[in-house]
C-alpha cells in the first residue's frame, strides 16, 4: 500500500469467501490482530489465503494507549511476534483507552489536557521501542469530551507531533464528531499534520437523532463522508483509503462498488496539488 491511489478493505470473516473467491481484490486488506492470534488450523489457513490476495496490515482494539493502568507488556510482544509472523508494515490503534482494570469493549475518550498529551506520548514510546516500528493512531468518534482543556485536533496534533508517530485519519469518525460535538468537519482536516498521515479510514454510520451520529460501520458511506474524503484528497494529498464495513454486511458486488468509487476520487485527485481554500468551495458542509 505504499501507492497513494491503494484501496483497502477491512477483512471480516462473514465475506471471507466472497474476498477469497472474487476476480479483483482490494489493494491491501485490514484485520485486528487480537481476532487472529493464537489460532491455529483452519483459521491460520484462512488468513494465509487471504494475505496471498492482498497484503496485511493491522488495526488494533485492545492496547489502551491512553488507558489509566500500566502498558500490558506481555500482549505487545504477542502483537509484535503476529507482525513479524504476517509480515506486517503497518500496525495502527485508536487513540483512547479500552481498560479501566478489565477491557471494556468500547473506545472510551482520552482528557483533552496538556498533561494527557504528555501522559500518552511517554506510552507511545514504549510501544514503538518494543514493536520495533512507529505506531499508527487512529482518531476516535466521541460523544462526551471530558475535562477538554483544547481542541480535539489540537490533541490529536500534539499527540502525533510529539510521538514522533503516524496518523489513521479516519475520515468518518471526523464527521460523526462533527455532528455530535457541533464541530467544523473541513477545519479538523486542515488542522491534521499532512505528512504524518499514513492512511484513511472511511465508513458508515448510524443517526440516531439529528445532533446524534453512532460510529457503527454498519451502513453504505453517506453522501456528506464521501464530500469530506473529497476534501481530504484536495488539503492534504491522496492517500491509501480504507473501507470499514463490519455489521450489515452487504453483498461482495456492493462492497466493490463502493471500493472502485474510493478509487475513482483517488484518480480525480491524484494528479491536483493546489490547496482548496475551505470558504471558497463548502456550502454547508458539501462541495461546490
Amino acid at each position: 500500500m505504499d501507492a497513494i491511489t491503494s484501496v483497502g478493505l477491512g477483512l471480516r470473516r462473514d465475506f471471507i469467501e466472497a474476498f477469497l473467491g472474487a476476480t479483483h481484490h482490494p489493494d491491501f486488506i485490514e484485520v485486528a490482530p487480537e481476532n487472529w492470534m493464537g489460532f491455529g488450523g483452519r483459521h491460520a489457513k484462512l488468513l494465509a489465503q487471504c494475505v496471498q490476495k492482498s497484503p496485511l496490515i493491522c488495526h488494533g482494539l485492545s492496547l489502551s494507549i491512553g488507558g489509566p493502568h500500566p502498558l500490558n507488556i506481555d500482549f505487545i510482544h504477542q502483537i509484535k511476534k503476529f507482525l513479524d509472523t504476517y509480515q506486517v508494515k503497518i500496525y495502527s490503534e485508536h487513540l483512547s483507552y479500552t481498560n479501566d482494570g478489565g477491557y471494556l469493549y468500547d473506545l472510551l475518550p482520552i482528557p483533552m489536557t496538556e498533561a494527557a498529551v504528555k501522559y500518552v506520548v511517554e506510552r507511545i514510546s514504549q510501544v514503538q521501542d518494543i514493536l520495533g516500528r512507529r505506531l499508527v493512531l487512529e482518531n476516535v468518534s466521541t460523544y462526551l469530551m471530558p475535562n477538554a482543556e483544547m481542541s480535539e485536533a489540537e490533541f490529536v496534533r500534539e499527540v502525533i507531533t510529539q510521538a514522533d508517530c503516524e496518523l489513521l485519519l479516519d475520515v468518518n469518525n471526523v464527521y460523526v464528531n462533527s455532528i455530535n460535538h457541533q464541530s467544523d468537519a473541513y477545519a479538523f482536516i486542515e488542522a491534521m499534520p499532512k505528512q504524518r498521515i499514513r492512511y484513511l479510514h472511511i465508513a458508515g454510520h448510524e443517526q440516531v437523532s439529528t445532533d446524534l451520529l453512532i460510529d457503527t460501520h454498519g451502513a453504505e458511506v453517506c453522501d456528506p463522508v464521501w464530500a469530506l474524503l473529497e476534501y481530504t484528497y484536495q488539503v492534504c494529498g491522496v492517500k491509501p483509503t480504507l473501507l470499514e464495513r463490519d455489521f450489515n454486511i452487504p453483498t461482495w458486488q456492493q462492497l466493490q462498488s463502493e471500493l472502485n468509487k474510493i478509487q475513482q476520487l483517488q484518480h480525480q485527485y491524484s494528479n491536483q496539488h493546489t490547496l482548496i481554500p475551505m470558504s471558497q468551495n463548502l456550502v454547508d458542509g458539501v462541495n461546490v
